[in-house]
């Protein structure tokens, strides 16, 4: 199969490479998928550049663990009708060496979901870890029908999904974003209302939308909002945090004592299989009932793929996605 892979950490013009490597076959209940997209998050060129010192993994890694194909064969214990369905695929390269930036890939057979017909390879492409991501932040302390959801950065790949799938809950979502001149890029349609972390007084405006503090707040720079979040808070409130700046964050206990407030950090590769698993329904629920738009610039060939890394690295507003051979 032709694929791209690192054998080694480093800048990503420098370490991947793209040739032709054996294809993988499916065991017990595994499924073979071809791909026709994978989608490049922040966590795979994080894991390609070792930004957290784990060292390699593996002796060799495909890297990226989203994507969207058809299954193409199954191991045994798996129904072989799912052979010539359309899916999208999650989790590919989490703990497993080969992931989805190559013509097949194989995962765990609930790891590739049924598409529904009308929801394009494009988005389901770009659903595994910023959609679980986010839905483990709105949902992960129970329903959001009538709750008031703050999220920031909501103009991200998890952010956008977020609110959008809050919205989707039943809940009123208010967005940040960090400048002024990027609040009219925001779909006021699923944040009502939107607070520029550069304005005077954010907290202020916050509490104006939200007179007794928001209920949930979906978390994407702890270390730098926690201060923020302490003053917006509702009692009983959940801070749902999956990035931080600085490792070991400070935090004003007192206010979030008295707020009663729950601190939950996400790290998606570890999320419970359960958790995974209900969340794959119902990110291809909302999706199937048209509930989410995501943003993608013109996919990559594979032979590309370094400045598909580049590009995520950059900030990409759009989800970069690679187009498979």
């Amino acid at each position: 199969m032709r694929a791209a892979w690192y054998d080694e950490h480093g800048p990503a013009t420098q370490v991947l490479q793209v040739g032709e490597l054996p294809a993988p076959e499916p065991g017990p209940g595994e499924v073979r998928v071809v791909l026709r997209f994978s989608g490049v998050n922040p966590g795979d060129t994080k894991k390609r550049a070792d930004r957290f010192g784990l060292g390699m993994p593996f002796a060799r890694v495909v890297p990226h663990s989203d994507g969207a194909g058809v299954v193409e064969s199954t191991g045994d214990g798996v129904d072989a009708g799912r052979v010539g369905r359309r899916v999208w695929v999650y989790g590919a390269q989490s703990y497993r060496p080969l992931g989805t930036a190559a013509q097949l890939a194989v995962v765990p057979a609930e790891q590739a979901v049924d598409l529904p017909d009308g929801v394009s390879d494009e988005m389901g492409a770009c659903l595994g870890i910023p959609g679980i991501t986010a839905h483990r932040a709105v949902f992960g302390d129970g329903r959001v029908t009538g709750a008031t959801v703050l999220v920031h950065g909501v103009l991200g790949a998890v952010g956008s999904l977020a609110a959008q799938l809050a919205r989707w809950g039943g809940a009123e979502v208010i967005g940040t974003v960090r400048r002024s001149g990027d609040i009219e890029a925001v779909d006021r349609s699923v944040a009502a209302h939107v607070v520029a972390l550069d304005q005077p007084d954010p907290a202020g405006r916050v509490r104006r939308h939200a007179p007794d503090g928001v209920d949930r707040i979906v978390e994407v720079a702890f270390s730098d909002n926690v201060d923020f979040d302490a003053a917006i808070a509702a009692n009983g409130a959940v801070i749902a945090a999956y990035g931080t700046r600085e490792d070991r964050p400070a935090l004003p206990f007192r206010p979030l004592l008295w707020a009663n407030v729950t601190i939950r950090l996400l790290g998606s590769d570890d999320f419970p299989a359960a958790a995974k698993r209900e969340a794959a329904r119902a990110l291809t629920t909302a999706a199937r009932e048209g509930a989410l738009s995501i943003p993608t610039g013109a996919p990559l060939p594979l032979e590309r793929i370094a400045e598909a890394h580049d590009r995520v690295d950059a900030g990409a507003r759009e989800r970069v996605l690679i187009s498979l051979p």
